[in-house]
């Protein structure tokens, strides 16, 4: 039938997941680090997803597509409910235990914090500050300290840190990073990301300040598991 279905532009899309949380039928999933309209059958055309979207990468478009099957979305609802595998969404938004082996509990030692700076919230920090000059700059995302036991020896340690979650957070950091990175004399830059593909925005938007920032300074990428291991 011709009906208003949703058309994502895969090279627009960062990655977010912000419209597979904001689609209540489940009709999207991220797909190799992209959001896919993956059950044309699920999608309502209302558009829930559309301001979700931090990039404009979800338009309409009147085409040939399966009818809308409400009593389907219902029906993957309740499986879901039940605690059966997602069918779609953000991976990263499936709950899971981490059963840790004996002995690998928390010691009683206090561990000193090494932030070095305040705010860290990227949307917060400013673009200009004297703790910028010469530093080697730590972009992370902020459910990586939760997940890593030794961030702030490993990664926050001597390291000016900005930390944000691109599927919660509204905007895209590209610009705010590109004016830190072009504005002072950062040494170098890592970023610390979680395995789940909504994660990914943190880390496209680094390499496109980097990138629109003209400069040429070493970087790297890390990734942490959601079990709290270091991946790369």
């Amino acid at each position: 039938m011709l009906r208003r279905i949703i058309k994502i532009d895969r090279e627009l899309c960062n990655g977010c997941g912000a419209c597979a949380a904001a689609c209540h039928e489940g009709a999207i999933a991220m797909v190799d680090g992209k959001a896919l309209l993956t059950r044309e059958d699920y999608c309502d055309g209302l558009g829930d997803c559309l301001p979700a979207c931090p990039t404009g990468a979800i338009t309409f478009e009147e085409r040939e597509a399966p009818a809308y099957d409400h009593a389907a979305v219902l029906r993957s609802k309740a499986e879901a409910a039940a605690g059966a595998p997602l069918p779609c969404g953000c991976p990263g938004s499936q709950a899971r235990a981490i059963v840790r082996p004996a002995g690998d509990a928390a010691g009683t030692a206090p561990v000193s914090s090494q932030l070095s700076q305040w705010p860290v919230q990227i949307k917060l920090v400013p673009v200009k500050a004297p703790y910028f000059d010469g530093a080697d700059l730590l972009v992370a995302a902020d459910c990586t300290a939760y997940a890593y036991g030794n961030f702030h020896n490993e990664f926050i340690r001597n390291r000016v840190t900005l930390i944000g979650c691109p599927k919660l957070d509204e905007g895209d950091y590209s610009e705010k990073l590109t004016q830190i990175i072009a504005g002072n004399n950062i040494r170098s830059l890592t970023i610390v990301r979680m395995e789940v593909p909504c994660c990914g925005g943190i880390e496209q938007a680094a390499r496109r300040a980097l990138q629109a920032s003209g400069k040429f300074i070493p970087w790297r990428v890390v990734t942490v598991s959601t079990d709290g291991r270091l991946l790369n």
